[in-house]
């Protein structure tokens, strides 16, 4: 199928972007890679009268060092640009170790952290990764600029509290704790596929190798990125032994999300590899975390 008829613009500027978006609301959409909202308007899934364009505004694609060790990303910066660049690798190990995951390499050549981000899918690694990281999503509009956090930010399927007359122009990542291990597991039918279940899990530890802060955020677990909390308390403040960390990936699994059933697996079948992708993950950052001086 082909799209319906609209209208196209290519602004070269974000406030150029915002000022079609401020005159034509909840009838334009955003194209930024196009891997999720073109095959939506091919299969006229969505069917936007307006179409506005940012890739000719050079300025939203960038990964700039904070100087308190974080990162600033531009929400056009490519997938591909954020998998290979260094200093991603350096200072957001997580973020590194997941991007590989995220579809095909014509895929990632061609897809944006922004992009992503904003289509809010729940199985998508960037969203379920942003929440673990604790970042902040820097939206423009008209109206001004406002900070939003990432676990502030996914509202449910596809669904963000962007505006429509807001753009995300960036995304700001803290840097780590020190000692902090970082692992990314998920599960697919195939290499490459949507993930049945996967997790993002960080584990900072302290002078004597107690935990002093974990987190594990799941992908396809809910309707947006599932945060575990209760899982977290469990190991907080403790040694992070073999049975403290079994524990707490069960009451991930049983308590901290909320998945469902579809043609690709049960929602009991998700929860079993929630438990077991915990598991690792927590036992992978545990050990990372100790590796480090």
């Amino acid at each position: 199928m082909k799209p319906a008829p609209f209208d196209y613009f290519a602004p070269t500027t974000v406030e150029q972007a915002l000022a079609h978006l401020a005159e034509h609301g909840d009838e334009a959409k955003v194209l930024a890679g196009g891997q999720s909202l073109v095959p939506m308007m091919n299969f006229r899934l969505v069917t936007p009268s307006v179409l506005v364009d940012l890739n000719s505004i050079p300025d939203l694609a960038y990964i700039q060092p904070d100087e308190d060790g974080g990162l600033r990303l531009g929400a056009l910066t490519r997938h591909h640009q954020v998998e290979v660049d260094s200093l991603v690798a350096a200072r957001m190990p997580l973020l590194h170790e997941a991007m590989p995951k995220i579809g095909y390499p014509q895929i990632r050549r061609r897809g944006t952290l922004g992009g992503s981000l904003c289509h809010a899918d729940p199985s998508a690694e960037l969203a379920a990764v942003s929440v673990a990281l604790n970042a902040r999503f820097r939206l423009r509009s008209p109206r001004g600029e406002r900070w939003v956090p990432a676990q502030d930010f996914f509202l449910g399927l596809f669904t963000t509290v962007l505006q429509p007359d807001e753009l995300l122009v960036e995304v700001a990542l803290p840097p780590l704790p020190a000692r902090t291990g970082a692992s990314f597991l998920e599960v697919a039918r195939r290499r490459h596929d949507f993930a049945l279940v996967g997790v993002a899990a960080l584990v900072s530890l302290d002078e004597n190798g107690g935990c002093r802060q974990a987190r594990m955020v799941f992908l396809s677990a809910g309707d947006r990125p599932m945060e575990a909390h209760r899982a977290a308390d469990v190991l907080t403040g403790h040694a992070p032994t073999p049975e403290a960390i079994r524990a707490a990936a069960e009451i991930a699994a049983s308590d901290d999300i909320d998945p469902s059933s579809d043609i690709h697996a049960t929602a009991e079948f998700r929860r079993h590899l929630a438990k077991v992708l915990a598991r690792r993950a927590l036992e992978q950052a545990c050990r990372r975390a100790a590796e480090m001086k």
